[in-house]
This record gives C-alpha cells, sequence and structure tokens, in this order.
C-alpha cells in the first residue's frame, strides 16, 4: 500500500507570523484575547482620551459606516477600527487588574500612499498591576522583539506623544548585514504607561494600579523578519 503524498505549502507570513507573536507573549504570561473590527466611537477614541477635535477622527482619517453619525451618542457612532487598541478599552470594563492581555487583527485607515495601506494588521499587549514600570514594559518588548525578529539587530527607544499613555515612547529598530553594515532605523512599535484617564475609563483605580501598553504593526515586523 503506498502511503499519500506529503503535503507541501506553508500558512500565509500574517497568520503565521500572529502565532509566533501568541507563543512568544504566551510564554511570558499573556492571555490572548478579541475585539470586533466594527467599533464604536466610545471604545476606538474616548475611552482611550482622545478628544472629540482630534484629528484621527477625521473623515480623511476614519472610515466613518453610514447612517452612523449621531454625535450626542458616541457608543452608538460606530467605524472600522483604526487601531486594535479598542480591544483594551473593551477588557477593562469586563476584567480586574492585575492582568497581562495581547490582541491582534486587521484595522482600518484612509491612507493611501505609497508608503501606507488602508487595510493593515496590529498586536498590542497591555499589562496591569501594582509597581508595573517604564523598565518593566522595556524588558518584555525587548524579550519579545529578540524572539520575533531574530538576527544581528538593534533597536532603540525615543520619546513621543500618544493620547492614551504618559509617557510616551517609540520603538525603531535596524538590521546589520553580514558585513557589519547598519540599515535604516524603522519605526515598529508605540507605546508608554497607560494614561491615568484610560485607566478611569475603565474602571480602574489609577492610585492603585499602573500599567503599560504597546503596539506593532505586524507587515513591518515580517518584512524585517523575512529581509
Amino acid at each position: 500500500l503506498d502511503l499519500p503524498p506529503v503535503a507541501h505549502g506553508h500558512l500565509h507570513p500574517i497568520p503565521e507570523f500572529i502565532r509566533h507573536v501568541d507563543d512568544v507573549f504566551g510564554r511570558m504570561g499573556f492571555q490572548v484575547v478579541e475585539g470586533p473590527e466594527i467599533e464604536s466611537e466610545e471604545n476606538n477614541f474616548l475611552l482611550l482620551n482622545f478628544q472629540k477635535d482630534h484629528a484621527a477622527m477625521d473623515m480623511q482619517a476614519t472610515f466613518w459606516l453610514t447612517g452612523s453619525s449621531t454625535e450626542d451618542h458616541p457608543s452608538k457612532r460606530m467605524l472600522l477600527r483604526t487601531h486594535t487598541s479598542g480591544i483594551q478599552a473593551r477588557h477593562m470594563k469586563m476584567a480586574k487588574p492585575p492582568f497581562r492581555i495581547i490582541y491582534h487583527g486587521k484595522t482600518y485607515r484612509t491612507d493611501a500612499d505609497a508608503t501606507h495601506s488602508p487595510t493593515f494588521h496590529q498586536f498590542e499587549a497591555m499589562m496591569v498591576g501594582k509597581d508595573i514600570s517604564l523598565a518593566n514594559m522595556k524588558a518584555v518588548m525587548s524579550e519579545a522583539i529578540r524572539a520575533l525578529v531574530p538576527g544581528n539587530i538593534e533597536f532603540r527607544f525615543r520619546s513621543s506623544y500618544f493620547p492614551f499613555v504618559e509617557p510616551g515612547l517609540e520603538v525603531d529598530l535596524r538590521w546589520i548585514d553580514s558585513s557589519g553594515k547598519p540599515g535604516r532605523w524603522l519605526e515598529i512599535a508605540g507605546c508608554g504607561m497607560v494614561h491615568p484617564n484610560v485607566l478611569h475609563n475603565g474602571g480602574i483605580d489609577s492610585k492603585k494600579w499602573r500599567g503599560f501598553a504597546f503596539g506593532f504593526g505586524v507587515e513591518r515586523m515580517i518584512m524585517i523578519r523575512n529581509r
């Protein structure tokens, strides 16, 4: 009896990479949580400390859904999520700290130039507990980056601004080729300590609990990983 032929092929790079992300963060004690791609203005923006006049809320930046323009009821005004951060707003309403979560999926923005896509993938992580600091965040991110992008790489943290964290940082990464020549710096992540307003909006006492959050662009990580 002849055995059937061995199957050939592999997963698409994006779900394959996301599985790797789940494995890396799972070994650090993070739980995978999920959320919808159609999100409310409240979860996507307002609970994350975006002001109502923030530029990200313009129609030129966000895909608002037809028939959801009731500005007096932000929980009913719907959009295609511009980031996966709305999942953290949802989770804080249901969970009690301490917790460690990771979440990922498609996001949508009206970008359409040579370096941006209107649809892309993100993965984010959030950790809330007592005595959490930037040192904890940098340790988790450094360990994850080294596991997700093997090889001769270097990365740096630099100051930045995001409404939902304070202080805020960005992470850049570059690789070193076999001759020792470094490549160009590429921004891969935004991060920081969760803003007290965000914790308060999620029903968490910011005087007792602290946390960090960060988000990576999946496609950029894959490009560097498979350079």
